[in-house]
């Protein structure tokens, strides 16, 4: 099976899996309400997700390396529809807690895996395009999923929940009867030291690893506030904002499905990150001068465009440098973008107390010490090429 095939399948799978996803995202604040849950514990149910992927990402992605991504891509989408299935079931709030936890340990394997495998059928001149169409996969997920978990949601709140489920497990068989493993026996890693975040900073690439956590911390804390700045700002509800970040959603796909590719064979994945690093710290600026529906999708788009072009960029570049396994970097890049989600919507919802404009100002802050970040990892790459 040739990579075009086998990429058009990973997008199919991260799609969907990211549909199943985005199922649940309208669902869950009122069905955990109904279920007396507090808006400090909706907090908490939320955030303990993104920690679970935060501390398991990193173990998943080595052990990738070491038995093959199809097995560990099979076992995170399995525990996927696990946790929607339990969450479907549940009639307690500690039920929901277990659900989120499971799934979070378990579908931490999803994105680390995917990446990796990638890597792995991709030649390094077309790496960056193969990055951009996993993003453009999870980008339209993202799209789909919470505008199918709204409509469904109308009749019975636990209804999304068994879809999330059903696309899980459509997902789970796609992988097992149609995908191939990526790694032959004979090039399967098997490292002795464990991959840890501490040993990720102290690594050559660890400003990269520094550098993703930055723009993710920004791009959660826009997530987490917007809705309350375009009220605020322009009176948009929960419609028009839906459309507005439909429109940034698809902006963002087809700039990661086709133009990154063709940017970092062009420019590199250096000048793409630095692009797409100035692009984010521009819309975060324009997005402070948001007066209506109209400038409120145009900025927002012109922040989804720079944006998108990072993470692929960024996951390209860590494989061409990796020294380890493709799985054992991913992981450690998914980490780290896991912490940024659970620093972001905390500091984003504290900064707009004092003012609504501050989590867009600390944006553009956010973005000027990632791209410092990256032009000290260029410095200090050109210093370790010179001692070689």
């Amino acid at each position: 099976m040739n990579a075009k095939k086998v990429l058009a399948i990973l997008f199919a799978v991260m799609f969907f899996v990211m549909v199943g996803f985005g199922i649940i995202i309208p669902v869950l604040p009122f069905y955990a309400e109904e279920l007396g849950a507090s808006p400090v514990t909706l907090g908490l149910l939320m955030a303990t997700y993104s920690v679970m992927q935060f501390l398991f990402s990193p173990m998943w992605g080595r052990i990738s390396d070491k038995i093959g991504r199809k097995p560990v891509l099979m076992i995170g989408i399995a525990g996927l529809a696990l946790s929607f299935f339990l969450l479907a079931i549940a009639t307690q709030v500690w039920m929901l807690f277990a659900a989120r936890i499971i799934g979070g340990i378990l579908s931490a394997a999803n994105m680390p895996t995917v990446t990796a495998y990638v890597a792995d059928i991709t030649t390094e001149e077309d790496r960056g395009k193969g990055m951009g169409i996993i993003g453009a996969a999870v980008g339209l997920g993202f799209i789909f999923g919470p505008a199918i978990g709204g409509v469904f949601a109308s009749s019975n709140l636990a209804i999304p929940f068994y879809l999330s489920g059903v696309s899980s497990i459509i997902t789970f068989l796609l992988v097992a009867f149609v995908l191939k493993e990526s790694i032959p026996e004979k090039g399967v890693v098997r490292e002795k030291k464990r991959p840890s975040l501490l040993a990720a900073l102290k690594s050559p690439n660890a400003n990269l690893f520094i550098l993703q956590g930055f723009v993710s911390i920004s791009l959660a804390g826009l997530e987490a506030t917007f809705a309350y700045f375009a009220f605020d700002r322009a009176g948009l509800g929960t419609v028009r904002l839906g459309y507005i970040f439909m429109i940034m959603g698809l902006a963002g796909a087809i700039v990661q499905g086709g133009l990154v590719g063709q940017m970092t064979k062009r420019l590199g994945e250096g000048k793409v990150i630095q692009i797409g690093i100035i692009g984010s710290a521009i819309g975060f600026a324009l997005i402070l001068f948001v007066q209506d529906f109209v400038t409120a999708a145009i900025f927002l788009t012109i922040f989804g465009l720079g944006n998108g072009l990072i993470r692929p960029a960024v996951s390209s570049l860590l494989t061409k440098k990796a020294s380890s396994g493709y799985g054992q970097v991913t992981g450690l890049l998914s980490s780290f973008d896991s912490l940024g989600r659970i620093i972001g919507p905390p500091l984003g919802g504290l900064l707009y107390g004092i003012t609504i404009f501050m989590p867009y100002v600390s944006g553009i802050v956010l973005s000027v010490l990632a791209l410092g970040v990256y032009y000290l990892y260029m410095h200090q790459s050109s210093k370790l090429e010179k001692h070689v």
